[in-house]
Parts: C-alpha cells; sequence; structure tokens
C-alpha cells in the first residue's frame, strides 16, 4: 500500500491516485484537507534547442531521473514531521510540497533562455541526448521570473530510432499504449511513476538505486502486457483529466525490480 504522496503536472491537477490510498491521501482526487494546505510546484525544465532537440524517450526516462534526484539529494533531506531535524536548505520546502497537492510543471528553454534558467538554485541532470534542470519547489504562484516566462504547452518530440527492449533487470516505467501524450506531458508523468516507486521502496532499495545512479526506462508495452501491469498491484498513476486525456486514466506503471510480486 502507498502511504506517501500525490501530484499534478503541467501547470494543471494531474494528481496520482492509489485504490488503496485513505481517505486524506493526495493519491485520491476528492478534496481533503491538503487542498487547504499552502499549494506548491516542482518545476521541471527540458532543453529544446531548434537544431538538436532531444529524443522524446530519453527526455522522459531523464525527467523521472531528475525527481529522483531531486528527491535524493541532501538539501531536500530531513522531510520529517517536528521533533526532526529540519535538514537541508530544500526540505521545508519539500515538506510543504508533499504535503499539499502535489504538482509538478514542465517547461521548455533554448539559448538564453536556459542559461538562465541554469543560475536558479536546482540540479541538472543530463542524458544521452537531453537535459533537464529540476528546481525545488516554489508556491504555485510565486514562481521566479526566470521560469515563470518559459513555454509550458505544445512540447513535442520524437525518437529518431524505436528505442530498444528495456532492461527488465532495472525499473520500467511503463506508459498506457492507448492514451496520445504529448512529450511535456509524459514526461511529467514519468516522473510521477518514478516518484511512486520511491515512495514504495525500503530505506535499503531506495540507497541502492540512488546508488547505482538511478537506472531505468520509460517504455510503451503491448495491450495485453498493459492489462496484466495495471492489475499486478505495482504503482499506478492516475490522472484527474484537466488536459489532453480522460479523468481516471491510467498513465504510468511503475515497475521496479524489488517491487515486483
Amino acid at each position: 500500500m502507498l502511504t506517501s504522496r500525490p501530484g499534478k503536472l503541467s501547470g494543471v491537477n494531474n494528481q496520482y491516485n492509489n485504490a488503496n490510498a485513505t481517505p486524506d491521501s493526495p493519491f485520491r482526487h476528492e478534496q481533503t484537507r491538503r487542498d487547504a494546505a499552502p499549494q506548491f510546484v516542482l518545476p521541471l525544465v527540458v532543453r529544446i534547442e531548434r537544431a538538436e532537440p532531444p529524443a522524446r524517450t530519453d527526455a522522459l526516462e531523464t525527467a523521472a531521473r531528475a525527481v529522483l534526484v531531486l528527491l535524493s539529494d541532501e538539501r531536500s533531506r530531513g522531510v520529517g514531521v517536528p521533533p526532526a531535524e529540519p535538514g537541508g536548505e530544500w526540505a521545508a520546502a519539500v515538506r510543504d510540497w508533499q504535503d499539499a497537492r502535489i504538482r509538478k510543471v514542465v517547461r521548455r528553454a533554448r539559448g538564453a533562455e536556459w542559461r538562465r534558467a541554469g543560475t536558479l538554485p536546482g540540479i541538472t541532470v543530463t542524458g544521452k541526448s537531453a537535459q533537464v534542470r529540476v528546481f525545488p519547489p516554489v508556491p504555485l504562484d510565486g514562481w521566479p521570473k526566470e521560469l515563470a516566462k518559459l513555454q509550458v504547452s505544445g512540447t513535442d518530440l520524437d525518437d529518431p530510432e524505436p528505442p530498444a527492449g528495456p532492461d527488465l533487470t532495472a525499473p520500467v516505467l511503463w506508459l498506457n499504449p492507448d492514451l496520445g501524450m504529448s512529450a511535456g506531458k509524459a514526461m511529467a508523468q514519468a516522473g510521477h511513476g518514478a516518484q511512486l516507486a520511491w515512495w514504495e521502496l525500503p530505506a535499503t532499495e531506495r540507497a541502492a538505486w540512488r546508488g547505482a545512479g538511478f537506472p531505468l526506462s520509460v517504455r510503451t508495452p503491448g495491450p495485453q502486457l498493459w492489462r496484466e501491469l495495471t492489475t499486478s498491484g505495482l504503482p499506478v498513476v492516475r490522472d484527474a483529466g484537466f488536459t489532453e486525456i480522460a479523468p481516471g486514466s491510467c498513465t504510468v506503471v511503475a515497475d521496479h525490480p524489488a517491487l515486483r510480486g
């Protein structure tokens, strides 16, 4: 059973959900006390240069790793309730973000926009062709001007070659084969799936994943495998349906080897 938090992305309410969530869990769509709390958002910025855009799958995988890198960073640690230690410089923001409705926004930047975004506190994660910078959570209505001006919608990318089969000895984030999502939306959903897997893992497995550099794949299964995955007991991301897809749609299954079976 998932006992941790949920989320939303691309500037809209795409919330995590889980059938076993408690009545006040952020995994539920219904209004709870979390909706009355101050709301924060986790900004992610993907670098998309006109001449050399990243491959779609690599951008999705890099965004998912960026979320994990921030969650496990020393500056984000110590997010327990008092009398726990206050933790790192981002710990309070991460705690407040997770105590409310977890939200993520993916924006895109190039050239001078990307360089300006890089001057703000954050972490840049680099994939094979993609670069994604993740920032500590900010108030929903308090975005830094360097990020507030960046575009949210219209982010689309392609894979020059079909991605190879995933390494099943490592985590795989499976995307719903029946849904057509923009690259920006899919990046956020992949980040949601990675976060669900992180919350579900025991400390030893978290440490091992982090120590290995957060290996993972993002792939789209066939219809039969997708049906099996959604009923396997693995963490599932469900969308609130504010953009692109119908409410309640399963978007991602977070398949980590330690969570199987």
